[in-house]
């Protein structure tokens, strides 16, 4: 299905551009000449922009179609991801300070100086792998649908002209570039659909009609345990699991608390982007369900679950509107990927090529940065007709598995490493490289079980394979604290001197008279509140 755009949608799409192509010059004009400047923005974002370019990097356009869909299809069970926002806390409270007080530039490098270079190693060539295969490639997928619905042009042309224009500002601009046009992207973003929830609203007649509309299902949160898709205890246990690995511990999110000045400010852009994270559920979610209520009222007719946005854009908007819109889903997909791009670039640069060359020049690590992305550029522009070829229904699916099975060691390696001084080195890389095999064998599993086949029932890798993604993650996690816990006390621990600062068991009255001096009764109070907020919701959708 396609939205037609008309002259006043196609005025205010132009504005969109001119305006996030200004922002990007203005921020290329400041020169960045350190890695500092060029990977953290000097480390001197505000906490606006932070949780902004957090939020703004967490939704692409394809969490907006797929969200949509889902709540068309499923109702709100979902939105236990999206109350992941109190998993935004922790990094800001317990997280973002161990991170800072090493002074770490990445995620694997805090792992080399809380452990060994074999945990840095590993986590650096497995994130930039897994950035390739999965953010690049299903952003870019998702990204040449929607453009290609929006504009009505070529799925291939559409991918290749966001990539090109996103690639262009994120190379010569670096991380300031990024999280600057994210903070406009944003506003652009939550406007577009904030009108689209309001004004379905009012077309389904309000609240009351809908949930009467749509049924008591759709707006039930907790699934029995058994539920094949939407386990509750999968859904809140396994999700938290991954919620973690993904919010605080991930390159790709935590780069953004990395650029602040302090620990303060830092923090503050968690909470902020914390309270972003709750608005998918209304401006996604819920549209989601509102059109499944259009359409059992004969109002509105789509026929898959990925048609349901577009489907509502085109109901809904009046022109000019539909540009907004359209600039929401844009924004959405350019942030998502520029900061793919520059995360990768970040992990290669100074995770990779400094470690083999620790001599080079700050100008030289700049421009091998900007190689390094250019370079992520063209793997996104070559994986187009591939993705074009594969299709996204199936390959969507996988990717939310795998996140399932990829954040378990990575979540128990940083938690316990920061939580227990006794963790050491042997236990995170055998944690890690326990995780990785059996990852491998749940995603081979998948690959080859078959549910029309029941000759097999008794193999075991079936028997693996019917477990839910979201409980996998749970098994896995419980087996990887497991190997971490036995493999660090069968071995020597590490010198207390080596990992000070590092691990709560290694904190001096200093460290902990700088954290205490770090936040205000403020922050405290609006932390509490959304906490508040994240359990009324929960208890609200109790079906």
């Amino acid at each position: 299905m396609q939205t037609t755009l008309q002259f006043g949608d196609w005025m205010v799409l132009a504005a969109y551009f001119l305006i996030l192509l200004g922002i990007a010059w203005w921020v290329i004009k400041r020169r960045n000449k350190t890695t500092e400047e060029y990977f953290l923005a000097g480390r001197n974002v505000g906490w606006f922009v932070i949780g902004a370019s957090i939020f703004a990097s967490n939704i692409g356009s394809e969490h907006v179609v797929g969200l949509a869909g889902t709540g068309a299809e499923s109702g709100v069970p979902m939105a236990h991801y999206e109350l992941h926002a109190w998993i935004v806390l922790l990094l800001g409270w317990f997280f973002l300070p161990f991170y800072m007080r090493s002074g770490a530039f990445t995620m694997p490098e805090f792992l080399e100086k809380r452990f060994d270079s074999r945990s840095r190693w590993f986590l650096s060539l497995f994130s930039i792998a897994g950035y390739v295969l999965t953010k690049v490639s299903v952003t870019i997928y998702a990204g040449g649908i929607v453009v290609s619905q929006l504009l009505g042009i070529s799925f291939f042309h559409g991918a290749l002209a966001v990539v090109l224009i996103t690639g262009i500002y994120t190379i010569l601009g670096g991380m300031r570039a990024v999280v600057y046009t994210e903070a406009f992207q944003t506003v652009i973003l939550i406007l577009g659909s904030v009108i689209i929830t309001v004004l379905g609203l009012h077309a389904v007649g309000g609240w009351d009609e809908l949930k009467a509309t749509a049924g008591t299902n759709h707006f039930n949160m907790w699934r029995p345990s058994s539920d094949p898709k939407f386990p509750w205890t999968g859904m809140l246990i396994g999700g938290t699991i991954v919620g973690i690995w993904y919010w605080c511990t991930d390159q790709y999110i935590v780069q953004r608390t990395l650029s602040a000045h302090n620990i303060t400010i830092g923090r503050r852009g968690a909470i902020f982007g914390a309270y972003l994270k709750l608005t998918p559920i209304f401006i996604f979610l819920i549209p989601g369900i509102i059109a499944y209520a259009l359409k059992k009222k004969g109002i509105l007719q789509y026929e898959k679950s990925d048609e349901v946005f577009p489907a509502m854009v085109q109901y809904l908007l009046p022109q000019g509107l539909k540009g907004l819109v359209a600039g929401g889903l844009m924004a959405a997909l350019m942030s998502s990927l520029a900061s793919v791009f520059n995360s990768a670039s970040t992990l290669f640069t100074v995770d990779i090529f400094k470690k083999i060359y620790p001599q080079s020049s700050e100008e030289k690590l700049v421009r091998i940065g900007r190689a390094a992305t250019a370079f992520i550029v063209l793997l996104g522009m070559l994986w187009i007709p591939i993705m074009q070829k594969i299709g996204g229904g199936v390959l969507y699916q996988y990717l939310q598995n795998i996140q399932a099975y990829i954040a378990p060691p990575i979540t128990a390696v940083f938690l316990l490493g920061i939580l227990w001084k006794r963790i050491n080195a042997q236990g995170a890389i055998a944690t890690l490289l326990f995780g990785l095999v059996a990852a491998a064998v749940r995603i081979i599993a998948e690959l080859q079980y078959s549910g029309d086949d029941v000759s097999n029932a008794g193999n075991l890798l079936v028997l693996i394979a019917k477990i839910n993604f979201a409980h996998m993650a749970i098994y896995m996690f419980a087996a990887c604290v497991v190997v971490c816990i036995v493999f660090s006390l069968l071995t020597q621990p590490q010198p207390a001197e080596k990992i000070q600062g590092l691990t709560m068991g290694t904190l001096t009255e200093e460290h902990k008279r700088l954290a205490k001096s770090s936040y205000s009764k403020w922050d405290i109070l609006a932390s509490v509140l959304l906490v508040a907020i994240v359990v009324s919701i929960l208890v609200y959708f109790r079906g």
